[in-house]
């Protein structure tokens, strides 16, 4: 059986605004723990609950802890649009299920010349990965598509989806390519991207 998925994706999108306030903490004070306490006790989310605090934050920083500090200090220095799409690196690094569908279905979409991303094809993929992974067919159906609905809004605020759900060619700076291209190929398959594409940015 394949190494069980992460599944706790269930809340917020790639926390544009926010992930950059913890960050900011994190790279203040060296230590995940005392920025997650800190985030809460300052209210850095603006969240209305003590509960919420807690589980955002800590999907915040479950997701920074994958940026390097190369890539935690760019989270400052970026434009929005390349915020966003480094928070969606961060996404698919820590979250398998996230980096398939990105390199198998809207990538795939992508160099087909398929132009919409539809709720079929990810049903197609979840249902064909339920297969090796039991954890997805126990999941509630709310949980589905709860997840189903975080990942669209991740893609749309990562500016990849629009709102008509067609694919938008990935557009990332020089800056943010070369941060990416230190680790290689991989994050950057992530995107809608073609080879021709990820070769420039590679260099």
């Amino acid at each position: 059986m394949a190494d069980r998925y992460r599944l706790s994706f269930t809340t917020g999108g790639l926390f544009v605004p926010e992930a950059a306030s913890v960050a900011a903490v994190y790279l203040a004070t060296r230590d995940w723990a005392i920025a997650r306490a800190q985030t809460r006790q300052d209210n850095l989310l603006q969240v209305r609950t003590a509960a919420a605090a807690t589980r955002v934050s800590k999907e915040i920083t479950a997701r920074l802890e994958h940026l390097d500090h190369v890539e935690l200090q760019a989270l400052s220095d970026l434009n929005i649009h390349d915020r966003a799409s480094l928070l969606w690196v961060a996404a698919c690094r820590r979250y398998a299920f996230i980096r398939e569908f990105a390199t198998e279905v809207l990538r795939e979409n992508h160099l087909h010349l398929r132009k919409r991303l539809t709720f079929t094809d990810y049903e197609g993929f979840y249902s064909s990965k339920a297969l090796w992974h039991e954890e997805l067919d126990q999941l509630a159906v709310s949980t589905q598509h709860k997840l189903r609905q975080n990942l669209f809004r991740m893609l749309r605020e990562a500016n990849l989806l629009s709102e008509s759900a067609m694919i938008l060619p990935a557009s990332l700076s020089p800056a943010l390519t070369t941060i990416l291209a230190r680790q290689g190929r991989r994050d950057l398959l992530g995107f809608p991207a073609s080879e021709k594409d990820i070769q420039r940015w590679l260099q």
